[in-house]
């Protein structure tokens, strides 16, 4: 069976800003991931709506470049590494344990998906769907050294189990996932996909979480709590009052076309709804 195909790399190029196909090469991917961060939001509204969320190509292509949405791992990362494969790359699809914020040592399940890709023999992770935290850089993934992004640094530790990434948060070093490179295929991301939509423990299902980066900053929603995130500078805060403010700020700072949908209407109001 062939593998699906974009049907409008083109227009996903553009909104990337590149009028041909780049070729292969680490500068192309390192314009691409951070570009992509700064353009597709990380959103999870579909989840809030009722909606079952869709991961087939053609599903996410269509929410994502033609509805004005954004998405999450499942989503962008899906079409990402599409896009990559058919720009020549050597890509492919890896899942990762989401450990932010977990006690040390935490062993999560498979919620993550990103991709690996070789150039030239050299591995690099390669993640546009990892929130507020997402890396805005490819990341080598054999080097044990602090390395640089147009955001924070980043560090890959090997272990036993595999590798852990973390990020450097003011003087910390904080565990952000778990990974490996065992294979993975459609069904491996269509179960954690269904249990990050769908079940009753998932935060996913329990708060709206909107993220996109920009040049020096990062901008994130958690229910009705918006920050922006200046490198080298204190964070700006400031609640949402209610849901046509929200709306505002989702529309406004994430560039987001909200679907008019009954139930994700009420379940946003009841996330900013002060208790």
């Amino acid at each position: 069976m062939s593998k699906p195909r974009l049907t409008n790399r083109a227009l996903y190029l553009q909104r990337l800003g590149f009028d041909a196909p780049p070729a292969p090469t680490l500068e192309t991917l390192r314009q691409l991931q951070l570009r992509h961060t700064g353009v597709f939001p990380f959103e999870n509204l579909t989840t809030l709506s009722g909606e079952p969320v869709q991961i087939d190509l053609a599903s996410i292509e269509q929410k994502i470049l033609d509805q004005g949405r954004g998405g999450y791992c499942y989503e962008l990362n899906y079409l990402y590494l599409t896009l990559l494969q058919e720009l020549g790359f050597d890509a492919q699809g890896i899942s990762g344990r989401v450990v932010m914020g977990q006690s040390e040592g935490a062993w999560t399940a498979r919620t993550h998906r990103l991709s690996v890709v070789t150039l030239g023999g050299v591995r690099y992770i390669s993640d546009v769907g990892f929130g507020g935290m997402v890396p805005t850089a490819p990341l080598l993934l054999d080097s044990p050294a602090e390395q640089t992004t147009p955001h924070e640094p980043y560090r890959i530790e090997q272990h036993m189990d595999g590798y852990t990434l973390r990020a450097k948060v003011g003087d910390e070093w904080r565990a952000m996932y778990i990974f490996d490179l065992q294979r993975q295929e459609d069904i491996d991301y269509s179960v954690g996909n269904w249990y990050v939509s769908t079940h009753p423990q998932s935060s996913f299902a329990r708060q709206l979480m909107v993220a996109r980066t920009g040049e020096g900053w990062r901008r994130t929603l958690n229910n009705g709590s918006f920050a922006i995130h200046r490198i080298g500078h204190d964070s700006e805060r400031r609640q949402v009052a209610d849901l046509q403010a929200l709306l505002g700020v989702l529309e406004g700072e994430f560039g987001i076309r909200v679907p008019t949908n009954a139930t994700l209407m009420r379940t946003l109001e009841g996330l900013i709804r002060p208790k």
